[in-house]
């Protein structure tokens, strides 16, 4: 929804250069990667210290690209050149408030046996069982998700949490043999709304500008 959304600037920091600078600042990260098809991108996220040894495929740089396969691509280098790491932290430019803290809450939960995928989550501000509906082609609504019951308070409504893009921490054996995030184990770490903030849209951007200033 933005052009050349990831050098959009907080702080006075590009948002990739954020996300760079949070991950080398987590406890653990050995060596940050960059995956971009950007060379403006690609040449920012060196400044800010990570690094970026190739630009995206002509293929995962399209609107239909998946995230997932440029995880893939990532992690099948990292194979290709010797240093697979036992997990892959994913730290998206989306999310410019994270906390460093919250980071490393993902990296420690994803050290739990069996755990495939560590993603974290904010309560949801809307509720598929009390105030979200699908409307018809004749105007007509309907709620996402019908209760056994009416419910008539939002209290009442099941807890249901957005997932953010402040971090994502995968097993890169299981990137390689699954197509989705939630083919495996996921866990899930509970960080404030306010730290969540995903920009996809310049209203977005406006709110991340004012929690931050």
């Amino acid at each position: 929804g933005i052009p050349n959304k990831n050098l959009e600037e907080l702080g006075g920091r590009p948002l990739v250069a954020r996300a760079v600078e949070a991950a080398l600042a987590c406890p653990g990260v050995e060596r940050v990667v960059v995956s971009t098809d950007s060379p403006r991108i690609a040449e920012v996220a060196r400044q800010a210290g990570g690094e970026v040894p190739w630009l995206r495929p002509d293929h995962l740089a399209t609107p239909e690209a998946r995230e997932w396969d440029a995880w893939k691509h990532l992690v099948d280098w990292l194979e290709e050149q010797g240093d697979l790491p036992d997990r892959l932290l994913v730290v998206p430019a989306t999310a410019p408030l994270r906390a460093v803290a919250d980071l490393e809450r993902c990296l420690d939960a994803s050290a739990e046996p069996g755990v495939d995928v560590v993603l974290t989550v904010s309560p949801a501000a809307r509720n598929p069982w009390f105030n979200m509906v699908t409307v018809d082609e004749a105007g007509r609504a309907r709620l996402v998700l019908e209760p056994p019951e009416r419910i008539h308070r939002r209290q009442d409504a099941p807890v249901v949490y957005d997932v953010g893009t402040v971090a994502f921490v995968v097993d890169p054996r299981f990137v390689q043999r699954a197509t989705s995030l939630y083919d495996g184990v996921v866990r899930a770490v509970e960080v404030h709304p306010s730290t969540a903030i995903d920009i996809d849209t310049l209203v977005d951007l406006e709110v991340a500008r004012s929690l931050h200033a």
